[in-house]
């Protein structure tokens, strides 16, 4: 199963995600490539983080899942590596990738992650390192891919509380593995 977590810059996906497979057995992390800059104190691991040459040779060889250019970067999702096991893949992907998976995947599930406000995400994004100009630009477009957000998703989660917002996802995840639509 594929578990798409979609969202603006600053609500919190990434952490959620990270959460989220630690506490639930069964689910992996896909690591996405970009070819941004690492930001400062960001863990490399957060990315694979590789220049635009490679980034595009990896998708011509059809590497990816799904790919986007934002705010003048590269960012993908490879194809996944399945070695058997059954595991459930969470993405942690923009509206224009989760679109792409929806294409390819019509029971993914998808859920869209909200901050509980403007300002929340504003900090968010501040506190990553994020420069005012990026954060600006950030925040000028996030309703409008809130608003393709929540046309593409099974569910929306306000990321208000990270122990509550992980455990509604855990819930939804939970009740796709029992058989119940979500």
């Amino acid at each position: 199963m594929l578990i798409v977590l979609l969202g603006a810059g600053g609500v919190g996906k990434g952490t959620m995600a990270r959460r989220l497979v630690a506490d639930e057995p069964g689910l992996v992390l896909s690591r996405s490539w970009t070819t941004r800059s690492r930001r400062p104190g960001e863990d490399e691991s957060s990315y694979r983080f590789v220049d635009r040459a490679r980034f595009e040779a990896h998708l011509a060889a059809g590497g990816f899942l799904e790919h986007d250019e934002f705010l003048g970067n590269l960012y993908g999702t490879p194809v996944p590596e399945r070695d058997g096991e059954a595991d459930d893949l969470v993405l942690e992907i923009n509206v224009a990738g989760a679109e792409q998976v929806r294409a390819l995947d019509p029971e993914a599930v998808v859920i869209l992650v909200v901050p509980p406000d403007r300002a929340t995400q504003r900090a968010r994004l501040q506190g990553r390192g994020d420069d005012d100009e990026h954060i600006e630009r950030r925040l000028a477009i996030a309703a409008e891919e809130e608003a393709v957000g929540r046309r593409l998703a099974a569910a929306v989660v306000v990321n208000d509380h990270l122990e509550r917002a992980v455990a509604e996802v855990a819930g939804i995840v939970h009740a796709r593995r029992a058989g119940q639509v979500s």
